[in-house]
């Protein structure tokens, strides 16, 4: 693992990557013989660079926050032949990259990254596009979907501002979902599918997540009560999955499900809306070399 390519989104993190990449281009070429950093414009440069870099670098460097990340691992991971991923992360939440180890000082992550520690991770796919993190509808959905520049300067706290404004808002869907493990049918208001154990910056849903045990951790939430709101709270504080013998709360784990809801939901897929339902999701077991940290 000699050539490695940093893809760089200035403007993450108030450009506080761009003001340390000189650096961390110094401390990385300590260890990797040839370093080159490609700076993005606009949404799509990421992708492009993947495809153009893909098959002559030993590593790719995501060097931003989650949209970055999602947009080159929805690059890489349908390839034939990859190369190792790391990532610097410079965003808001940076969640799996907390999955992960990952310091979230960058000067510290490349320091991590030099020790070339990897891991096959798993990921997840639907609709021909893969998430490292989470995919959800409804709640979880809606926060994102108010979310913009202004309350993400507020930091990771800005997710759970939002979910307390919706909480009560209570917009109930039918829900079917059909996998090995369980089926639903039945209304609820968030659900929630997990590989990561990070959201917003905290370890909440799934604080005990394997991102190597081929499976994916579904969570559905039937009402938007507060003592649901504090059951998902409260999860990360206990470092334990969600409580079983809550009734307003459905749990399992699955290789593979499908869901449908009416009316029809968006899709938030590691923090970008891009789909709505029905659908099939899927976990591809071990398909990315990724760089990890203090896991």
């Amino acid at each position: 693992m000699n050539t490695v390519a940093i893809i760089l989104n200035p403007h993450a993190g108030n450009k506080k990557l761009l003001n340390q990449i000189e650096e961390i281009e110094t401390e990385l070429k300590e260890t990797f013989t040839n370093v080159k950093i490609y700076q993005t414009k606009q949404e799509g440069d990421g992708a492009k660079y993947v495809e153009k870099l893909a098959s002559s670098v030993d590593l790719i460097i995501g060097a931003g926050g989650d949209g970055t990340i999602f947009e080159l691992v929805n690059a890489l991971a349908p390839l034939q032949v990859r190369p190792a991923f790391a990532i610097l992360p410079g965003g808001t939440c940076n969640d799996f990259s907390r999955t992960i180890g990952i310091n979230q000082e960058p000067r510290f992550a490349a320091k991590q990254i030099k020790e070339k520690k990897i891991k096959q991770i798993d990921i997840g796919t639907f609709n021909h596009q893969y998430f490292l993190n989470f995919w959800g509808i409804g709640l979880i959905s809606k926060v994102s979907e108010q979310m913009d520049n202004n309350s993400k300067k507020l930091g990771k706290m800005s997710y759970y501002i939002q979910a307390s404004k919706l909480i009560f808002q209570n917009e109930v869907f039918h829900l079917k979902i059909e996998s090995d493990h369980c089926t639903y049918d039945d209304d609820a208001v968030m659900v929630v599918i997990g590989n990561g154990s990070y959201l917003g910056g905290m370890q909440s849903f799934f604080p005990q997540a394997n991102i190597q045990d081929g499976l994916l951790d579904v969570l559905i939430i039937k009402q938007a009560s507060m003592q649901n709101f504090w059951t998902w709270f409260q999860s990360q504080v206990k470092d334990d999955y969600p409580d079983k013998n809550n009734d307003e709360i459905v749990y399992f784990r699955t290789k593979s499900l499908k869901i449908e809801a009416q009316p029809i939901q968006k899709i938030d897929c590691d923090g970008e809306l891009i789909a709505e339902t029905p659908t099939s999701i899927s976990i591809l077991p071990q398909h990315m070399t990724m760089v990890v940290g203090d896991v």
